[in-house]
């Protein structure tokens, strides 16, 4: 599953991110938004790389509003890393790919 950023919502948060067996950065996002635009190919880049060790998702701001209130996230793109269900990294803004890799690999 390699390479695969998943579509979550409201409704599937829970079983697969708060729920999964590994870590998952969930990246919040809008469409409108320049830096969401900006950051997702590089998501799609580590999930490629990271993919074997670490779940990719990614959650619409706009039509899930329910998960960013309960992480208080506002302003986006905010990504957070869950591990075990908890919420062990959070990044906001546009940030480096070589950034998002090196927080990657300090929780895995």
């Amino acid at each position: 599953m390699a390479g695969h950023v998943l579509e979550i919502s409201d409704t599937t948060f829970d079983n697969e991110v708060l729920k999964s067996q590994k870590p998952v950065l969930v990246d919040f996002w809008a469409p409108w938004c320049g830096p969401c635009k900006a950051i997702g190919p590089i998501i799609e880049e580590l999930a490629t790389a990271f993919g074997d060790k670490i779940r990719f998702a990614k959650c619409n701001v706009d039509e899930n509003p329910v998960s960013p209130g309960k992480f208080g996230i506002t302003a986006i793109p905010t990504l957070i890393i869950f591990k075990g269900g908890k919420n062990v990294k959070q990044i906001t803004g546009m940030v480096a790919k070589s950034k998002l890799e090196a927080d990657i690999k300090s929780l895995l």
